[in-house]
């Protein structure tokens, strides 16, 4: 089992389960974070830390396309282990539909 990041990230980024990741395997992106699965040791503390709700274990229904969304940007994004303010929109867009259409492939800075 792993965790992964899903769409309710997008323009939220919240980096409160940072902090708390014992083995350090969330990567940021520009308006998202993700977590590697290869890396994850499924201790869940993360979870409960997201205030958007966006990180979930991939036995629930439907997450199988989240690990591999996860998995590939996890690979080219950088490592990120500092919590941060997030994002502006962040309690205006936790919980908006159709949040894909605002992902960006581009890196966020890390740290």
């Amino acid at each position: 089992m792993t965790y992964v990041v899903k769409d309710n990230c997008i323009a939220c980024k919240y980096t409160d389960c940072v902090e708390v990741c014992p083995v350090d395997c969330f990567y940021e992106g520009e308006n998202m974070l993700v977590i590697h699965p290869d890396e994850c040791i499924d201790c869940g503390v993360c979870e409960p830390e997201c205030p958007a709700d966006a990180i979930r274990p991939d036995t629930e229904p439907d997450v199988e396309k989240w690990v591999e969304f996860n998995r590939k940007y996890s690979e080219i994004w950088p490592v990120i282990v500092t919590k941060k303010d997030p994002l502006p929109s962040a309690e205006e867009m936790d919980g908006k539909e159709g949040k894909m259409e605002m992902f960006s492939e581009a890196p966020g800075e890390g740290g």
